[in-house]
């Protein structure tokens, strides 16, 4: 399966804002985008950069490029979500950002079981989670309202997990989802709504790319 291997601090330079994709490094001064704030490379350079108004096309592309690296997306299956939220009754945008927040490392992350969802979706992968009491070790997998995630039995005595129990609740669990840090288990009380995305996102210029 292809994956992304290469630095995610440049994605997040490239991008121009945090993408928090190494967890709690993110918040620190060690963060690329504290250090050096402009895109990788020599074109990004403070003195190669060139100062001109990006066209609509290079704001719709940028958008889509920072949707899909947040959340750890190859093109390919972006444009399956896509489509699948066109699909959906409302308006795709939202309908994208539902499917992309429904996916389980996505999930994993938002209930605090890991600090990125790169680090979830190794979680997920190496099939210590469970939903619903049956094993999944698909990240893309989509939860739906009433489905129970929870860290299988067999994974509970982990140094990680056992270590990161005491840190849980650090980060806030979102209306959708709800957590008990002593069964380390989480419940999809609702469908996640666009209020509930706390990322700076233009989620109506991703649906402008797909539609030119």
């Amino acid at each position: 399966m292809a994956r992304y291997t290469g630095s995610v601090c440049k994605l997040c330079r490239r991008e121009g804002a945090k993408l928090f994709l190494k967890g709690d490094r993110c918040m620190t001064s060690k963060c690329a985008m504290e250090r050096r704030a402009y895109a990788p490379g020599d074109h990004g350079s403070a003195r190669g950069r060139r100062q001109r108004k990006p066209s609509d096309y290079a704001l719709q592309l940028r958008e889509k490029q920072k949707v899909r690296r947040i959340y750890g997306v190859l093109e390919r299956q972006f444009r399956r979500y896509f489509a699948e939220a066109e699909r959906m009754p409302g308006l795709t945008g939202e309908n994208l950002l539902q499917l992309l927040e429904r996916r389980l490392d996505n999930v994993v992350y938002r209930l605090g079981l890991a600090d990125s969802r790169a680090q979830a979706r190794q979680l997920v992968n190496h099939a210590h989670l469970a939903v619903n009491g049956r094993r999944v070790d698909i990240p893309s997998y989509i939860v739906h309202v009433g489905d129970v995630i929870q860290v299988r039995e067999t994974s509970r005595g982990n140094t990680y997990f056992k270590d990161h129990a005491k840190s849980l609740g650090r980060r806030t669990t979102p209306p959708w989802l709800t957590l008990d840090p002593k069964t380390l288990e989480g419940r999809v009380t609702a469908l996640p709504a666009r209020s509930d995305v706390d990322i700076t996102l233009n989620e109506q210029l991703v649906v402008e790319y797909y539609s030119r």
